[in-house]
């Protein structure tokens, strides 16, 4: 191999080290801060090696160190690794409208992950969000799916458009509908069981309702979750999916 054959591996290595990186910053389960930094750095150079070769050869690829094509490479990082950050936030956005069903509101917790404080249904959550994802080896299809992205956007070649920018911002306002939707079953019971206490009250006023609705709507609550959690890994392996896809029409222009 020549020198100038080096020197296109090595440039083409930089890039595909580029894109990785959004992934190990945003993307569920490879951005834990519970995995060691030089585990993730291990990861992304073993990976790096792994397709640089490949993604160098494909057609259209641009194997350059320019301005032009590490930004290229870190758009689509970030395309793909904020796309399926959503997931994390909807689950984040589900855990918050529960815990408020469960009146465990003021009992936080310091996340480790984002250094900040959520509550303890959240955490329970984000745990649960964890093991399904590596349960269902979802881990695996993103870093299939970012493979087969070197084939289908070649090295220095994206572009963030205004479509592109317009089809993110679509992505992030359905964090709250897809939030709502998983922490419905829950906030239907607990609604039920403070207007039947509230007739309850109105009906025999001696009776103290507020003490009352607590307790009941804890209960409650933990019945229809407990039950509700059937659902959970065919609702998220459904929106990684979906997440997974929208990212890719991103990168292809579609969305």
């Amino acid at each position: 191999m020549t020198q100038s054959e080096w020197m296109s591996v090595v440039a083409a290595g930089v890039l595909v080290m580029t894109r990785l990186s959004g992934l190990l910053v945003f993307a569920p389960v490879l951005s834990s801060s519970a995995i060691a930094p030089r585990i993730k750095a291990g990861l992304v150079f073993a990976m790096t090696l792994l397709m640089a070769a490949s993604a160098r050869d494909a057609k259209g690829a641009i194997a350059d160190i320019t301005v032009t094509t590490v930004l290229s490479e870190l758009a689509v990082g970030l395309v793909f690794g904020l796309s399926l950050s959503m997931l994390n936030e909807m689950v984040l956005f589900a855990g918050t409208m529960l815990s408020m069903s469960f009146s465990f509101s003021l009992a936080n917790l310091m996340d480790p992950m984002y250094h900040e404080e959520t509550s303890v249904l959240t955490q329970l959550l984000n745990w649960m969000t964890t093991l399904i994802l590596l349960g269902a080896g979802l881990h695996r299809t993103l870093i299939g799916a970012v493979m087969r992205s070197f084939r289908a956007v070649p090295l220095g070649t994206f572009f963030m458009t205004a479509r592109s920018a317009g089809a993110m911002v679509h992505l992030a306002s359905g964090i709250f509908l897809a939030g709502v939707q998983l922490a419905s079953p829950v906030i239907a019971a607990a609604l039920t069981v403070e207007v039947a206490i509230a007739l309850i009250g109105r009906l025999a006023p001696q009776l103290s309702s507020t003490v009352l609705s607590v307790p009941f709507k804890t209960i409650a609550s933990y019945v229809v979750l407990i039950g509700s959690l059937a659902i959970w890994p065919a609702f998220l392996e459904g929106r990684f999916d979906a997440l997974l896809d929208t990212a890719g029409k991103v990168l292809l222009g579609q969305a």
